[in-house]
């Protein structure tokens, strides 16, 4: 009688509780920071002792986990990216340039108006952070090539008028519009929107 072999053992996974655990203050020590730019309007990156003390965590915690602040920037910025994932792409494109910038534009002033305070914030300190110059860098980069995808050619292919279009459309626009000029959101896109078409519209005409 032949006796049926049993299937070899098959070692579970051992979970690294210590490993789990550092990943979990890692996530609050990022999120303190978040939240902690939100609550202030952008005034400034908190300090770590800040940070640590929100999300309840050690001050050597914090840089054990991350070496410096320059980690903790990175991995903001990392948070903020996966959060605004929903908002990078925009509406698919129609073949009308007038439709096609509007939706841009759109686009464009969710995801601005979602960053608004942390890049504010980030502004602030990027003269001494390699973390926030590149996440600026990828920023600028990322929105000129959506633009390009909505620019006519004949247009795109003028660079004082592409540059004067990717002005309008910026950043720095919109940041300028909300706080220092006031408007409120829907006025603050109604304002870049009218801006955007006229200058489509006179490169065109």
């Amino acid at each position: 009688m032949i006796t049926p072999t049993k299937p070899p053992l098959v070692a579970e996974p051992v979970v690294d509780g210590r490993r789990l655990r550092s990943e979990a203050s890692r996530g609050r020590i990022v999120a303190a920071m978040i939240a902690i730019v939100r609550e202030q309007g952008g005034a400034g990156l908190p300090p770590a002792e800040l940070v640590a003390d929100r999300a309840g965590v050690g001050l050597r915690t914090v840089f054990r986990l991350f070496e410096d602040m320059d980690g903790v920037y990175r991995a903001m910025q990392a948070m903020i990216i996966a959060e605004a994932e929903p908002l990078m792409a925009g509406r698919p494109l129609t073949g009308d340039p007038r439709r096609d910038l509007e939706g841009e534009v759109e686009r464009r002033t969710r995801l601005f108006e979602l960053i608004l305070p942390l890049q504010i914030a980030a502004d602030s300190q990027r003269h001494r952070s390699p973390a926030l110059r590149e996440g600026r860098a990828r920023l600028v980069r990322q929105q000129r090539e959506a633009l390009l995808a909505v620019t006519p050619p004949a247009l795109a292919a003028r660079r004082e008028q592409f540059a004067a279009l990717e002005l309008a459309v910026s950043f720095e626009a919109w940041r300028r519009l909300r706080t220092d000029q006031g408007a409120p959101p829907e006025e603050a896109l109604s304002i870049m929107t009218w801006m955007a078409l006229a200058l489509l519209d006179g490169a065109s005409g």
